[in-house]
């Protein structure tokens, strides 16, 4: 393992780094990733792995541990380096890949890539009656163009149907001053709550055939 002050080249080196976790879990063909998880977008993994949980889908994500913070670009996740990914793209016919990003201006906005338009729309509705304070951006065109996920090799695209690449701004995620003192019983923001209830209910109501395998 290479220690983690080491600065990972490529995802096969990320994945090869003391304190980076890789997480599978194959369960439904419909798939929640956070591929950019742990430390590097903050909650993105939590958020991903709980509405997987909920729906009964399946789940993978690579969690980066405190000190590391290397952002990797989508396109360079690649299969080829990760039996564990290989097997979630294989099994899964569509994703959600949950992604955080922060930017002035944007921070009420969350913005909906990714090449399955369709369920770009489905999650979008839900995500929408859930979050009314917030403006769910399912038109490619009103999109940063480097944060549409539209890339071939993205992971969000390699299953046999694509799926949707979700940006959450930081208070979605619960980074905010506010949200992370939150004095709640459970210690979770309820905007948190609330999207991965919208998550799960999209993913529990998304028309689903056969796993493509496993």
């Amino acid at each position: 393992m290479q220690p983690v002050d080491h600065e990972p080249t490529g995802f096969a080196d990320l994945l090869a780094t003391d304190g980076v976790v890789e997480i599978c879990e194959l369960r439904s063909s419909f798939g929640f990733m956070a591929f950019h998880g742990g430390n590097l977008e903050r909650l993105t993994d939590q958020i991903a792995s709980e509405a997987a949980a909920r729906s009964g889908a399946s789940f993978y994500g690579v969690l980066q541990p405190t000190g590391l913070r290397r952002h990797l670009p989508s396109a360079t996740v690649d299969p080829a380096a990760s039996p564990a990914l290989a097997s979630f793209i294989d099994h899964c016919r569509v994703v959600v890949a949950m992604h955080g990003f922060g930017r002035r201006g944007w921070w009420t906005s969350v913005l909906m890539g990714g090449r399955n338009r369709d369920l770009a729309t489905h999650v979008s509705d839900h995500l929408r009656r859930a979050l009314p304070a917030f403006e769910i951006l399912d038109d490619l065109e009103r999109i940063p163009k480097n944060l549409r996920g539209q890339h071939p090799r993205n992971p969000v695209n390699l299953p046999i149907e694509a799926g949707v690449q979700i940006e959450l701004p930081p208070r979605l995620r619960g980074l905010t001053p506010m949200a992370m003192h939150w004095p709640g019983a459970t210690g979770r923001f309820p905007l948190v709550e609330d999207l991965i209830t919208a998550l799960a209910d999209a993913a529990s109501s998304w028309p689903l055939d056969d796993p493509v395998s496993g």
